[in-house]
């Protein structure tokens, strides 16, 4: 018996696959989009009668087991006016929703690395906070990055905002 390794089977059946999409309520576009797959593929793996292998089995196993990682990684509905994404690289660390007129935040941690985070340790940043950040990031753009962090701002469409 191998004694080293994870505690993951290296296959799973189509079955397998669809028993977990099922017990996580998902539809096969939603774990389609959480794999970064296409439908099709996921329509070819419940299908198949073929045991699979590869990097959907250790994703299937850790989203069976805690299924609210998937849910904390979710993007949410736009809440306000403004949508200001903080990235590092291309990863999203922070979704700031913002109010300017009324001076209202809500913001999305999206990593456990305070020094990724728009805010660092600070969970609720106050209003003059979020200003302090812009004040010290006023050059960034997509395109011009700062030690990897960069900054892209978006106006939503109000019938996408909560009331």
């Amino acid at each position: 018996m191998k004694t080293e390794g994870y505690a993951i089977s290296n296959r799973l059946t189509g079955k397998d696959i669809k028993e977990t999409r099922k017990k996580l309520g998902w539809t096969q576009r939603e774990l389609a989009r959480f794999a970064n797959v296409s439908v099709k593929t996921i329509e070819r793996l419940e299908e198949g009668k073929k045991e699979i292998s590869g990097p959907v089995i250790p994703l299937l196993k850790i989203i069976s087991e805690y299924p609210q990682i998937p849910a904390s990684l979710q993007i949410p509905e736009g809440r306000y006016p403004l949508r200001v994404w903080y990235l590092y690289r291309r990863e999203i660390c922070t979704i700031i929703d913002v109010d300017e007129n009324r001076r209202l935040l809500e913001v999305y941690n999206y990593t456990m690395d305070e020094e990724k985070r728009a805010f660092g340790r600070e969970e609720n940043p106050s209003f003059e906070q979020y200003e302090a950040l812009f004040k010290e990031s006023t050059a960034l753009i997509p395109e011009d990055c700062r030690d990897g962090f960069w900054i892209k701002k978006e106006k939503l469409d109000k019938k996408d905002i909560e009331s």
